[in-house]
């Protein structure tokens, strides 16, 4: 996944700073959550990918999400991450690389990866949003899977 996170070596936690790695560690899949707190369609999907990360990680840990902020300060990151149940990129680290990378061109995106970097897609954000409506998150890992 470091390809995927060019620069990243420590990511956020609620207690602090720890390495990427470690972060990642057990889980099957990693999805990066580019968002801000000033977009209204990130502010609508949040909660829903929020309610999506602990159905599928209430049984153990399966899926990380690794959240790139698009706002304009620290202050506006620290307060949108305090809503979330994941791990962020520290603000002061290059975001536009890893956005360059991705190809963002709009927010929120949510592309997602196996563990090993294997790209599933580009924009996982229907299926997470179609999978927490229906009650079929198991369903969206399963086929993730494949």
């Amino acid at each position: 996944m470091q390809a995927q996170l060019p620069g990243i070596v420590n990511v956020m936690t609620k207690d602090g700073e720890i390495p990427l790695t470690q972060a990642l560690e057990g889980v099957e899949f990693v999805a990066i959550y580019f968002s801000a707190h000033w977009c209204p369609p990130c502010r609508n999907f949040t909660p829903v990918l929020s309610s999506f990360y602990e159905e599928v990680n209430k049984d153990g840990k399966k899926m990380e999400i690794i959240f790139v902020s698009s706002d304009q300060d620290d202050a506006a990151f620290k307060d949108y991450f305090g809503s979330m149940p994941w791990k962020a990129c520290p603000f002061e680290v290059d975001r536009a690389a890893i956005k360059t990378l991705h190809g963002v061109q709009g927010i929120p995106m949510l592309p997602l990866f196996k563990v090993d970097g294997t790209k599933i897609s580009d924009n996982a954000r229907g299926e997470v949003s179609q999978g927490q409506s229906e009650g079929k998150q198991g369903d969206c890992l399963a086929s993730w899977r494949k």
